[in-house]
């Protein structure tokens, strides 16, 4: 396979190339995670609380994160939509925009649930964090030597199981019995989250496949698109806001930066410095404009001119040129 053709491979799979790398990064995080910060209290008020905390807390800021830096989330809550007349609108139509809708929603839920849904299957799959949630409701009738003590004692007890230095000696054989026990239900729910998360996105995307209104090829046409106009519009957007900048600023000090031949400066007087400084936010905003910066407002307003300073080419300080090479003595 040529590299061209690898190449092309991982750009059409780019979207599973993403997931795995984050459900990689997921899992070696927690696992640092685990190792550096987790430590059950082995208390009966405290490790319910605890263990659910390491469970459920970082799922939910890794799902939250998956949403916030995703562009698309963006574009569906701050893009707007052209007014059409209602003779326009078409049934068809809008049943299409639907459609597409909820296949970018459903994009959109897809990457940010494989972070939260890998720390949850890895957290479980470990089997530390529910041992120590649940070590206090552990089944114990079985044994005798719990036959005698109150609830309230044999809850301390328990809570105690995952710090195997609070354990008595007579406790040793129970205590492992009972967090194996936990582990193999720990692990067995892991397994059950895993096969239902990929059980429920086969589901849904066989859904979203036959409820689309492109065929397979057109969507991947429609893909390739998207993603090659999104990277031709960054380009272009760094180079237009770029020129569009170098003139404000060309305005305020009259020249460019990196121009060969500075011919004069403007000088800009105490309220021009004092237009630009502050904090830097869109100052007008309407249907037909929108000021982009302080500078942007300032070049737009009837300003004066400021005073200008013409001068000398010669005395502009320029690149001094390398020492020309000796000549080389002609041979007789």
């Amino acid at each position: 396979m040529s590299v061209a053709a690898l190449i092309s491979f991982l750009k059409s799979k780019e979207s599973i190339i993403f997931n795995a790398i984050v459900a990689l990064l997921t899992v070696g995080g927690q696992q640092l995670f685990s190792f550096f910060a987790f430590s059950c209290p082995c208390s009966p008020d405290a490790n319910l609380k605890y263990g659910l905390a390491f469970l459920g807390v970082p799922a939910l800021l890794l799902l939250i994160v998956g949403i916030v830096f995703n562009d698309n989330t963006w574009r569906l809550f701050m893009g707007t939509t052209y007014d059409v007349s209602i003779q326009q609108r078409s049934r068809t139509s809008m049943l299409m925009k639907y459609k597409l809708l909820c296949f970018v929603l459903g994009n959109i839920l897809g990457r940010a649930l494989v972070a939260p849904v890998t720390w949850l299957a890895v957290t479980l799959l470990n089997g530390s964090y529910y041992a120590c949630a649940a070590s206090q409701y552990a089944r114990v009738d079985g044994y005798d030597i719990f036959r005698d003590m109150s609830a309230q004692q044999r809850s301390r007890t328990l809570a105690q199981f995952p710090c195997s230095q609070l354990v008595l000696s007579n406790f040793t054989r129970v205590r492992d019995e009972v967090l194996l026990d936990l582990k193999y239900q720990s692990q067995v729910s892991g397994w059950l989250l895993v096969a239902s998360v990929a059980l429920f996105f086969f589901i849904i995307l066989s859904i979203a496949r036959c409820c689309s209104p492109l065929t397979y090829l057109h969507l991947r046409y429609w893909t390739s698109y998207v993603n090659n106009e999104q990277t031709l519009f960054e380009q272009a957007l760094d180079q237009h806001s770029k020129i569009f900048a170098l003139e404000n600023i060309k305005k305020f000090f009259g020249f460019s930066p990196g121009s060969k031949k500075v011919s004069e400066i403007r000088i800009p007087s105490r309220l021009d410095w004092r237009a630009i400084s502050g904090l830097d936010l869109l100052k007008e905003v309407n249907h037909d404009y929108c000021h982009y910066s302080l500078l942007h407002a300032w070049a737009d307003e009837d300003m004066e001119d400021g005073k200008i300073i013409s001068l000398d080419v010669e005395q502009v300080p320029a690149e001094t040129p390398a020492d020309p090479a000796p000549p080389i003595p002609k041979t007789l």
